[in-house]
Parts: structure tokens; sequence; C-alpha cells
């Protein structure tokens, strides 16, 4: 087709959507919704054939790069072998990555656990909860972190912090107890980030002081909320990353007072953050583990927790305790373990936190020509810049609105030609570009993405 075919085509598509389509099932950041044609590496490419530089990877779903050949050969593989078989029934890699996964927790957290599937990051959350219930009795209460994200499911929403997730369709469970997270860049002034750190502490611990705090009846010894589900770095919250003496602080108050630690992994697992689990970061050990996205790179939609033998052995979460048709389907199990071998084949830690350290530094770079770049962090390849007005702390979401808009035009410049930047966006205030490229990224694409970062910058602070 030529040029114009092309434009009537995409116009076709775009008409038929609007009519046909829920747009309860996603997010339309620009208008017109932008349609992509096909992907390789870190670039989408529209159907025109021009490439767009990626750097949010499906929401850190596609670690691995998009195309990846050896992964796309898993599925092959096993589209010829074993496409299909029902979940009452084994197939030998739903075993063999269980026993990868649980053995990689032992290893590194000293627990016996077992793994359970489901077919994604809510549907996993879910699950935990009813872990978590049926281990504690019934309890329904959790805390969890303001600007946390764990899904948009029912029981997920509940113990996800903002409202309007929830505004509509009511509660199918106990809301939350929201507790602050400590965000460095916006702590009160006059403390150091570690200092702010221990006063978040200081204030979870300060509800158990007396039984008329709300949470702990002294006389019996027990709290009224079963666990706190955190996500060690704040995904969709704005990818903060918080001190690394908080969570020891946290654990040892949970640990005090019998209550579980959940740690969401589901944006954050699998090497975003330099290592497997980015908990292991900040040296506490987690009663459940819920992960999903980046397991199969994107290509099959298989999630899954673990959790404590204590928590989850057959005598206490029997069979039945859950069920989905399709977990544990023999194509997303193949392709987890297959990912279970490539970063366990190739150093990961090394590379991530390599590239993940030349992205900040072209980061903070580009903060020094742009004062509205109020904040630069970032841990690994899960990387932060919070986009404020020209005094450098005001957050500017209008300003980053039009970023995104300008990238997903299509129109900057590189080496003569026009290309396109992909970028999600984040935060409380839906000011920061939350940067998850692929593990894979090279160092002409770093400069690549620095200097588009640059260009939108500039054209969008000019409209």
């Amino acid at each position: 087709m030529n040029h114009d075919e092309i434009g009537r085509q995409q116009a076709e598509l775009l008409a038929d959507e609007a009519r046909y389509c829920s747009f309860g099932d996603t997010v339309h950041y620009v208008n017109p919704p932008k349609i992509f044609d096909r992907c390789e590496g870190s670039y989408l490419f529209d159907a025109w054939g021009k490439p767009y530089l990626d750097l949010q990877m499906w929401y850190s779903a596609v670690n691995f790069g998009y195309a990846n050949q050896r992964l796309n050969d898993v599925v092959r593989k096993q589209l010829d072998h074993l496409p299909q078989v029902a979940s009452q029934y084994l197939h030998p890699t739903k075993i063999e990555l269980a026993k990868r996964i649980a053995l990689d927790m032992k290893s590194k957290f000293g627990m016996d656990g077992r793994v359970h599937f489901n077919v994604g990051g809510s549907q996993s959350i879910e699950d935990s909860l009813k872990l978590v219930r049926n281990f504690t009795g019934g309890k329904s209460l959790m805390f969890a972190f303001e600007g946390g994200y764990h899904g948009r499911t029912l029981g997920a929403s509940a113990i996800t912090s903002s409202y309007r997730y929830r505004r509509r369709f009511g509660h199918f469970s106990d809301r939350a107890h929201f507790v602050p997270f400590p965000y460095p860049f916006r702590r009160p002034k006059g403390m150091t980030a570690e200092e702010y750190s221990d006063q978040c502490v200081r204030e979870f611990a300060r509800l158990f002081e007396t039984e008329y705090n709300g949470v702990w009846d002294p006389k019996v010894g027990q709290a009224e909320y079963a666990a706190f589900y955190v996500e060690p770095i704040q995904g969709t919250g704005g990818y903060v990353v918080p001190p690394a003496n908080f969570f020891k602080g946290l654990k040892q108050v949970l640990d005090q007072y019998g209550i579980l630690m959940v740690v969401d992994e589901i944006q954050m697992g699998f090497y975003r953050t330099g290592k497997l689990w980015s908990i292991e970061h900040f040296g506490v050990k987690p009663d459940v583990l819920v992960f999903a996205k980046a397991l199969t790179n994107g290509l099959n939609p298989l999630a899954g927790l673990w959790a404590r033998e204590e928590m989850i052995n057959p005598d206490i979460f029997p069979p039945g305790s859950t069920h989905s048709t399709f977990a544990s389907n023999p194509i997303g199990t193949a392709l987890g373990l297959e990912v279970m071998n490539i970063v366990q084949e190739e150093d990961f830690e090394g590379r991530v936190m390599r590239a993940g350290g030349e992205f900040l530094e072209g980061l903070k770079e580009l903060q020094k020509r742009h004062p509205e770049i109020g904040d630069v962090d970032g841990l690994g390849l899960a990387l932060r810049a919070e986009i404020c007005t020209d005094d450098g702390f005001t957050p500017n979401r209008a300003l980053l609105d039009r970023m995104v808009h300008i990238g997903l035009s299509g129109d900057l410049d590189w080496k003569g030609e026009k290309v396109g930047l992909v970028l999600d966006v984040g935060g409380y205030y839906k000011n920061v570009i939350t940067l998850a490229p692929s593990l894979y990224i090279t160092s002409e694409e770093i400069h690549q993405a620095i200097a588009l970062l640059d260009q939108l910058l500039r054209r969008a602070k000019a409209d």
C-alpha cells in the first residue's frame, strides 16, 4: 500500500475502534490513539515503518526486548509439542518452573515454599489475598502504601490507593489502611531522606502503641490486620525508590506484631532493578512474593506467587483453593522457564547496573539543561524523571502530557530521519516519566533516548 492507502486504513481502524471496542480496558494517552504495526528490540514501528524508541516496554513486561528470537523460538517449539492441556493435568515445564523459582527463593531467603500460578498480576494478587486470609483465620484487613498499585480487579483495587479505581464499583472487600511511602523528593523540609524514612516507620509503629490507636489488642497480642502489601519500588506511583534503610525498619515492626509482608514484584521483578527481585536490595525476607509481566516477556499471560511452606502446603491450602482455566498453561510455563534460563546464564546484574548508571547520568546532564526536571532517580533500569514547573518542584502534568503527545507524533529528528519516542506517565501527580527500557538497551540507544528527551522538552516548552 502507498502512503495514502495506509492513512485511509488507519482512519478506518480508528473509527471501528471508537464504535466497537470497550474503552474500559485501555487508556488512550493521546488522541487519536496510536496504532503500532510491528516491533523489534527496543522499538515499535507504525504502519509506515517509522521507528519509535520504547522507554516503557509495555509497563516493564518486555524486559528482554521485543521479538526476542530465543523466546519466540520457545513459543514455536511448544506449539509443535504440547500447546494446550487442561490445568488439572500436569506437564513438565510447570513443575520445572515452580521448582526453579522455589529453589531460588530458598537460596536467597532461606525458606521453603511453593509456587502457585495464575494468568495475570491482578489475578495473582487475588490469589495472595485468599492465601493470606486463609492463613490468618479469615482476617480481611490489609495495610498498603499511598501511591501503591496492585491491580484493578475488585480485591486488588481495594489495596490500591487510588480511589478512582473503586469509585464506580463499590467495595468487594475491606479497603486497605494506606500508609505513607517515603518519597525522597517530596520529603518534609529539613530532613534527610533517611530521617524521613525513619519517621515513616515510627508513624506506622505508633498504630500499635495502645488499643486505642485502632489496630492492636494488647490483651491478646493480636493485630486486626493480616498483611502489608508492598512494592519495594513504587511502579504506577512514579518509580519512587525508598531509602535503603526503610524496609528493614518496617519489617521489624511487622514481625513484632505478627503481620505478613506480601511483596508485589509484578512490575519490578526479573532484573528490572538489577536483581531478580527488587526486594533483594533491601535486606528483608518476604512471606509472599507475587510476580507476573516479564516472566514470559509479555508473550503469554502467566503470573504467579511464591509463599512460605507453612502458608501454602496442601494441608492448609488444599486443591481447588483457587483456579483459572489457563493458569500454568504450557506455552506460558515454557516461556517462564526459558526466561529463568536466560537470567541465570547471563550477568544481568552487571548489565542492568551499568546501563542504568549510564542512563541516570544522562538524565542528570539533561536536568542541568532543563530546570523543569525536578528530580531524577532510579535503581538499575527502573528510572524516573519528575517534570515540574521551572521552580523545579511544582508538578507540571500539562508539560509532560505535551511531551507524550509529541513523542507519539513520530516527528522527532534523529540522524536525518523522523522517529518517535514512547513514554509512560506515572506518579502521584501524573507528572513523572517512568522509564523502563529493554534490559538489552545499548549505549547508542541510551544516547538516542537522552537526545530525544531533550528535543521533547524543548518543543513541549515552546508550545
